[in-house]
């Protein structure tokens, strides 16, 4: 399966670019289930979240996560993508901390798509 077909690859750059306005990205990296079945994963595994958005910026220092989670998350058109997003926003430091201990973080740098890489 090709990426542009499973994708909504025009909001997803869309969505990015609403988010880069605000807070300068380093990183915007794109898991979930709709990833793992572009990858090939079984249908057996245990789905999650259908899309996981890690966002990485500098400008998050001094911002609390929770309201920057509400604001990048608000930002995430469902109804477009077909499902909502669980958004995590994280400063590179907070990023480092917790792609090693949360696994979904980790799931989307591992194997996730760079969004920010177009």
């Amino acid at each position: 399966m090709v990426v542009a077909e499973a994708l909504n690859r025009r909001e997803l750059t869309r969505y990015v670019q609403r988010v880069d306005d605000r807070w300068p990205l380093r990183r915007a990296l794109l898991g979930g289930a709709r990833v793992d079945d572009i990858h090939g994963f079984g249908a057996q595994r245990e789905r999650g979240p259908e899309y996981v958005v890690v966002l990485v910026s500098d400008a998050f220092a001094g911002v609390p996560w929770l309201e920057r989670v509400y604001q990048a998350g608000a930002l995430w058109d469902a109804a477009e993508m077909g499902a909502a997003a669980d958004v995590h926003c994280y400063t590179p430091p907070e990023f480092d901390r917790r792609v090693v201990a949360v696994a979904a973080v980790r799931t989307a740098a591992d194997r996730g798509l760079d969004l920010l890489a177009a």
